[in-house]
């Protein structure tokens, strides 16, 4: 599954100038320009890291990383300011930022130092994932609901893992292809809703409490509901 970069910047230009150059790099790269609209995702998407400008328009930067932190969010965060004054690094880092670069910046050493942290986000990644009584453990990818073990094709496991990661949150078809099959375009094939088929077939089926839900004209998402 592609690593997946939240970019949070209210300079469009500059937000697009680091996307394009992590894509080329093989991740998969989410955009906000909003402090609170990121401080929203990051609680709930499971990011492998957080490139954050200090400088928003409302809640900046420092307060988004702070209330990650106070959340019990891990996620490793790469720092950015146009200032650079040692107090700012200082702060920043007490906050809980993994690490600092100033503007203007090489891309080349962004790209290198979000690899880093993104490897560390990977390495303290929930190994074992719960809904209800459905669990995932990501390690031996063995999944188990009710003590009854799911037989999972590498497709459907990689499915499953991303569902359960983005648990509580409507995943759109797109989205799917993009992290599941690491398509960033629409192939005019229904192979999603073929997969999700197959998983739900061995999920929920003779299962009282359904677990992966339809929502329609969205997408699909995990969640305990009767």
């Amino acid at each position: 599954m592609a690593v997946r970069i939240l970019i949070v910047e209210d300079d469009k230009k500059t937000a697009n100038f680091i996307a394009k150059a992590l894509m080329e790099e093989g991740f998969a790269v989410d955009i906000m320009h909003d402090g609170d609209d990121a401080l929203a995702a990051i609680k709930i998407t499971p990011f492998d890291a957080v490139v954050l400008d200090i400088m928003l328009i409302g809640r900046d930067g420092l307060s988004v990383l702070k209330q990650m932190r106070a959340h019990g969010v891990q996620t490793p965060v790469l720092l950015l300011s146009a200032r650079g004054e040692l107090n700012e690094r200082v702060e920043g880092l007490n906050a809980g930022a993994d690490d600092y670069l100033p503007k203007p910046f090489a891309l080349e050493e962004l790209t290198a130092r979000v690899r880093a942290l993104a490897r560390r986000g990977g390495d303290v990644k929930t190994p074992i994932l719960q809904i209800g009584d459905l669990t995932l453990d990501t390690i031996s990818r063995l999944a188990e609901r009710g003590g009854r073990r799911i037989e999972l094709t590498t497709r459907e496991y990689r499915l499953l893992e991303f569902l359960m990661r983005s648990a509580g949150r409507v995943c759109s078809r797109m989205m799917i292809l993009e992290k599941v099959w690491d398509y960033h375009f629409d192939p005019g094939s229904n192979v999603v809703d073929v997969y999700i088929g197959k998983l739900r077939e061995k999920i929920d089926a003779d299962c009282g409490v359904k677990l992966l839900h339809s929502v329609r004209g969205e997408g699909y998402v995990m969640k305990e509901a009767r």
